[in-house]
């Protein structure tokens, strides 16, 4: 246990003010209880059980999987803004022949959450069935959903703009000089996968006044891991792509091993620009560029939103856009002379 004088060094108030605050004495300022409580916070001790603030309730987080980083910052960023709000975060993370998003939804049903926020749910499949969420729309339970988008939910839908994203990176490419650029992306049946398709189409068609036939031929659909990105880039390399843009950050990695395994250099070589920003990818090598989302903005307004719903404030039930960002580092470069 600390001493009264660590604490008191800590915060930067009298061993007395520490003794009042922890004993729950008036004569204390605001600001100084404030101080006591953060210095305990920080000194890394347990606050006595009187000065532990309530929380809220309990609300459920669900996101696919954590080996892919992008998922863990949006559960840190989330449960982050949960906790401020004194809101206990419950995370339930799936995995290949795990619990399923059902099954998890079922157990924070029984232990009474306030609320559910989904990231990269089933709402992201168009091939899903989307009436379980319907049945908790009905029965009054607030729902956020990120990265995806279900239309008829009357619920709020916060996703980053995919095709604005492709619009970006393609059209970096092009002043970089490339004229075969290449899209791996994952399966089709998920809004954003068929939004960054869409995106990278359009692009294309603008940028170098490609027919969408044309455009679409660039596109390689494969699994959003490391060798999903390996197998769609080496097709595009097949095809004699000097530029890939890949639908996220492993499989951005696997580009670059693919590329590397034919003994092509990154970026004099061949380009490859990644989506997320997951972290680390500025210290890879080479470090990667890529597609950031707005991860903190959106954890933000998923909490806000589903505390504002929670407190049965009214809030519009439709999709919001997040704006990406082309972050630029060393994986790409000018397009290779003839």
């Amino acid at each position: 246990m600390a001493t009264l004088a660590q604490i008191a060094a800590s915060a930067g108030v009298s061993e007395a003010t520490v003794s009042r605050v922890l004993n729950d004495k008036p004569g204390v300022s605001d600001a100084a209880r404030s101080a006591v409580l953060t210095a305990l916070d920080v000194l890394g001790y347990e606050r006595p059980h009187k000065l532990r603030r309530r929380s809220a309730g309990l609300v459920g987080l669900v996101v696919p999987e954590l080996e892919n980083p992008i998922f863990p910052a949006f559960a840190q960023v989330i449960e982050d803004a949960l906790a401020r709000r004194r809101f206990t975060p419950v995370l339930c993370t799936q995995s290949p022949g795990g619990i399923s998003e059902d099954e998890y939804v079922e157990s924070l049903l029984d232990h009474g959450v306030a609320g559910i926020i989904f990231v990269s749910g089933r709402h992201a499949d168009t091939s899903s069935d989307h009436e379980r969420y319907q049945l908790l729309i009905d029965r009054g339970m607030p729902v956020v959903f990120v990265n995806g988008y279900a239309e008829g939910l009357a619920a709020p839908f916060l996703s980053t703009d995919d095709a604005e994203a492709m619009t970006l990176a393609v059209g970096y490419l092009v002043q970089l000089g490339h004229t075969r650029i290449g899209l791996a992306t994952g399966p089709g049946r998920y809004m954003p996968s068929a939004r960054k398709r869409t995106g990278f189409v359009a692009a294309l068609r603008s940028t170098l006044k490609l027919s969408e036939k044309e455009a679409a031929a660039w596109i390689e659909d494969g699994l959003f891991t490391v060798e999903g990105g390996a197998t769609a880039a080496d097709s595009l390399y097949d095809r004699g792509a000097t530029a890939v843009v890949c639908a996220s950050d492993l499989m951005a990695l696997g580009a670059i091993r693919a590329a590397r395994e034919r003994g092509l250099h990154v970026p004099r070589d061949v380009s490859v620009i990644g989506f997320d920003d997951s972290n680390l990818m500025g210290f890879l090598d080479p470090p990667l560029t890529t597609v950031r989302q707005p991860v903190q903005g959106m954890g933000a307004a998923a909490v806000q939103a589903l505390a504002d719903a929670i407190d049965g404030q009214p809030i519009p039930f439709k999709e919001y856009l997040f704006k990406p960002e082309l972050v630029l580092r060393s994986s790409s470069g000018p397009a290779p002379s003839a």
